[in-house]
């Protein structure tokens, strides 16, 4: 199956009369009617062994300053190397893996869209039905969107972005999803760049709303000084803080996001991010570890073992499979695991998640609440990964309103999460400890996730926002409330009434 990407496609069978099919497409452009040429021709047996398979990816992608560029990936592999196809495997089949899933799981990790009545996960992933779902009990940005504006889903249903996105591809997740009356989600996926602007009409207002009124004409900062950060010590007890890490995800300009990419787009994003990784020197020096039964690396075929894997995810080093229908019902769990993994570096203090929901997590975390080393080696990671990349020909995706482009619109801007592991038992136990943290500009997840909850007073703990703030703004406000909510656990230990000091709570500002 074709999708618009591909410009021209040969492939050859590996059968004794040696047949190769030749097939060719041209695109004048996004809408425009295809024309298609097929031919066959016979290669004799003798010659079956220099046969082989090569891809032309033809993208055609717009600049922040208007102009098109077009760039094309040829991927070329011989007949001889070419596995014939395994139902038992992604595109066509399930990773053995994934088939000791539940069958909820397993359904949104094939390469169909997540369809699961039991999860309430129905709306169609390719093109929206006429009428739009009723969404008058949903909690999330896009359905209060929708219900203030009708109109939006009849205007913009039918559009595509120049590279092939539906609009139904972006809201899926957000109709699958009605979410809960005290967790507002976004509901909302972008499925390439483009789709931030052939579908601006519903994503500027959700945009805005999530971040606090982002105006339209706002330019985005940035600061990655970190001699701009507080010197506050979060935890000088070294008592209640466990890890604390800066994250930031990043995408690459010329292919689609994980929600909309191929089999074979993912595939080519492993490749050019690994390449340009391996190239990374000093402290980040490290290595690459696909997924347990990814079989997309070639130097490691079957993936990093089960315990090399299970020990990354107790340290909190490593995503986890697509358990949350929010993902699933996104695409983000297609074809998994196959071009999935992990960088890092010889000290397991650096990271980067690849193919996630992202097509790159930018990690830099250690134990304890030393920030300032921590967002440095963040900084100079952030850089690199970006120069080793442009060497390859590619760039991060990025415009001056909206930041680094990324797959959820909560993460635009900085795509910033400076956040910490924390031990907050008594605060935590208050009713009001999420709007106590939004006061303080963070946001409260348990310990699996966004829509998880906490064990044992553990909480997953970072700043809210990611547009409209530089990064080190966003690290202050990191501190400044983290440390604040450390302050009043120690006085409710002590029986201290702290409710005056929440009443007056705020952000930092500079």
């Amino acid at each position: 199956r074709l999708g618009s990407r591909f410009s021209r496609c040969s492939f050859v069978t590996s059968n004794p009369v040696g047949i190769t099919v030749m097939f060719s497409r041209h695109l004048a452009g996004a809408g425009a009617a295809a024309a298609g040429a097929c031919a066959l021709r016979l290669v004799p047996p003798a010659r079956e062994a220099r046969c082989q398979t090569t891809v032309t990816s033809t993208t055609t992608v717009q600049q922040p300053d208007g102009s098109m560029v077009t760039k094309t990936i040829t991927t070329s592999t011989p007949a001889a190397a070419r596995a014939p196809v395994d139902q038992n495997y992604p595109p066509h089949g399930l990773s053995e893996g994934v088939r000791k899933l539940p069958q909820w799981i397993q359904l949104g990790c094939g390469d169909a869209e997540y369809i699961c009545p039991e999860k309430g996960a129905t709306f169609p992933g390719d093109e929206c039905p006429e009428k739009m779902p009723d969404i008058s009990k949903h909690s999330s940005f896009m359905a209060e969107t929708l219900r203030a504006d009708p109109g939006i889903y009849d205007r913009l249903r039918n559009k595509k972005t120049n590279m092939g996105v539906s609009l139904a591809k972006c809201v899926k997740t957000g109709f699958d999803n009605p979410g809960h009356p005290m967790i507002k989600t976004v509901g909302l996926v972008a499925g390439d760049e483009d789709s931030y602007e052939a579908f601006k009409e519903l994503f500027d207002p959700v945009v805005s709303a999530r971040h606090g009124g982002y105006p339209a004409d706002a330019k985005h900062p940035t600061d990655m000084n970190p001699d701009n950060l507080l010197n506050t010590k979060i935890d000088p007890e070294g008592k209640y803080t466990l890890t604390t890490r800066c994250r930031t995800g990043r995408s690459v300009r010329g292919f689609r996001l994980p929600p909309a990419c191929t089999f074979e787009e993912r595939r080519e994003l492993e490749r050019v991010i690994v390449k340009g990784l391996m190239r990374l020197t000093g402290e980040l020096k490290g290595q690459y570890l696909p997924l347990h039964g990814s079989r997309s690396f070639e130097l490691m075929p079957t993936g990093m073992s089960e315990d090399q894997e299970e020990d990354l995810r107790k340290r909190g080093n490593l995503f986890q499979e697509p358990d949350s229908t929010l993902l699933l019902s996104s695409g983000c769990g297609r074809h998994w695991p196959d071009a999935r993994g992990i960088f890092h570096n010889d000290a397991k203090n650096f990271f980067v998640w690849l193919n996630e929901e992202d097509h790159m997590r930018i990690v830099s975390m250690e134990k304890g609440d030393n920030v300032h080393a921590i967002f440095q080696r963040f900084a100079t990671a952030c850089a690199t990964v970006q120069q080793v990349l442009k060497e390859e020909g590619y760039d991060f995706m990025h415009n001056d309103h909206l930041g680094y482009i990324l797959t959820c619109p909560s993460n635009l801007g900085t795509g910033l999460r400076a956040g910490t592991m924390a031990q907050l038992p008594l605060v935590s136990a208050r009713k009001d400890f999420r709007q106590i943290c939004t006061k303080l500009g963070l946001q409260a997840r348990g310990t699996a996730g966004v829509d998880s909850a906490s064990v044992g007073g553990k909480w997953d703990i970072s700043n809210a926002d990611r547009l409209g703030k530089s990064e080190t703004h966003l690290v202050n406000i990191f501190i400044h409330g983290v440390s604040t909510l450390i302050q009043w656990e120690k006085m409710l230990e002590k029986g201290e009434n702290i409710d005056e000091l929440v009443a007056a709570a705020k952000a930092w500002n500079p």
